[in-house]
Order: C-alpha cells, then sequence, then structure tokens
C-alpha cells in the first residue's frame, strides 16, 4: 500500500543554521590548535555560544528540537537499532531515537570541549572568562612579594621552594587542563564520525534524505511516521 505523502515543516532556522556553524566551528577549533591560537579561541567560542543556545531551545524552542520530543529509553533506542539492523524502518518526523541519543552525546561532549578550552585558555594565556582580572592578579602579585619578603628575612631556601612548587603547580594545571580538553576534542570528533555514518545508514534503510532536511528544514512523510 502506498501512503500518501505531504511535505511538513520541521527544522525552524536556528536549528538548521545553527548546525552547520556549529561544524564550521568544530572542524576550525580542532585543525588549527596552537598554530593559529586567535582563530582556535574565537571558533571555540562559537561552539559554546551555539551549545548555550541550543541547550536553552531544548526546552523552549519547536516541538521538534525540544529535548522531550527526542530523548528516548535506552530499551526504545535499542529497539529502533535492532528494526534498522533487521531493515524493518521506523520513521519519525524528527529526531530518531538512535538520532536523539547522538544528540545528547553531542552536546555532553561538546560542551566538556569548550569547557576545558576556556579552563586551559585561562591557564595558558591569562584570557577568557576564567582568566584572571587585572585587580586580582595585582592583588596576588602583591600577597605573593609581601609572603616573599618575609620569607626572605626567615629562610631564602624557604622562598625559593616556594617559588619552585608555585611554578610546578601551574605546569601540572596547564597539563591537566591540555590532556583533558584534548580527549573531549577527540571523543567529539568520534562522535561525529558516528553521527555521519548514522546519518548515511538510516538515510538509505529508511528512505529519508535528512541531510536536505538539515538544509531545508522540511521532511516529505507519510501515515507511518510518529
Amino acid at each position: 500500500m502506498i501512503n500518501d505523502k505531504k511535505t511538513l515543516k520541521v527544522w525552524e532556522p536556528l536549528i538548521r543554521i545553527g548546525h552547520w556553524t556549529l561544524v564550521i566551528a568544530f572542524f576550525t577549533a580542532y585543525f588549527t590548535e596552537d598554530d593559529f591560537m586567535t582563530l582556535h579561541a574565537w571558533a571555540g567560542y562559537v561552539v559554546g555560544a551555539y551549545l548555550l543556545i541550543r541547550i536553552l531551545w531544548g526546552f523552549v524552542g519547536g516541538k521538534y528540537a525540544r529535548f522531550s520530543n527526542f530523548v528516548y529509553s535506552p530499551a526504545k533506542i535499542m529497539g529502533y537499532l535492532k528494526n534498522l539492523i533487521t531493515r524493518k524502518p521506523q520513521h519519525y518526523i524528527g529526531h530518531n531515537p538512535a538520532g536523539g541519543a547522538m544528540v545528547i552525546a553531542l552536546l555532553l561532549s561538546l560542551s566538556a570541549t569548550a569547557f576545558t578550552g576556556l579552563k586551559l585558555y585561562a591557564v595558558e594565556e591569562n584570557k577568557g572568562p576564567f582568566a584572571i582580572s587585572a585587580i586580582q592578579a595585582e592583588t596576588q602579585i602583591q600577597a605573593f612579594s609581601l609572603i616573599s619578603v618575609a620569607k626572605a628575612e626567615e629562610d631564602e631556601d624557604e622562598e625559593s621552594e616556594l617559588i619552585d612548587n608555585e611554578k610546578e603547580a601551574d605546569k601540572q594545571g596547564e597539563a591537566y587542563w591540555e590532556e583533558l580538553h584534548e580527549i573531549f576534542a577527540n571523543l567529539t570528533l568520534l562522535l561525529v564520525f558516528l553521527h555521519i555514518l548514522g546519518v548515511a545508514i538510516s538515510s538509505y534503510i529508511d528512505k529519508e534524505k535528512l541531510v536536505k532536511a538539515m538544509l531545508t528544514g522540511k521532511k516529505d512523510i507519510d501515515d507511518t511516521y510518529q
């Protein structure tokens, strides 16, 4: 039986434009890293800004953009994947269960990547929202100077040890945030490739034009869609 199809507007401009902007910003940040720090930082800011907007939109946005529309139970996700493997497609107007799970995974991984990147930027360059302000820096310098003077009067060796310990702590902090940032960035890259693979497989088996839908915002649906 052939079902009559109709075209439905599913994805609003904020979702579509944000999706492709996020793609460009993430790969720009990923491939620039230390060589072009300014570009890397601004691309990271774009990623962070969109994440904040997308998370907010997940609560107040259109029907199919809301988390309540595409966050499914593990059983529902496994059921969808089983039907996909056995070529018994289930059609969803918005994100299918596997796609919804991937959206959540990407949002979490990207958020962790952005957060650790901002912390690293503060440690390395003293820039970004986590940077120490000029007043705080001056206060710390003055406090450190007073401690240094006091220590110098008591014991010059203790002062040298204190300075060395601070430098060592700074290096350890930088290495810590750098390692975390790289871990989450690479995890996000892996999720992106899995997302692309999932879209390709789902588009082929379910006979849907998912990429086109994210470009135009429209889907051709029938009464088999839920």
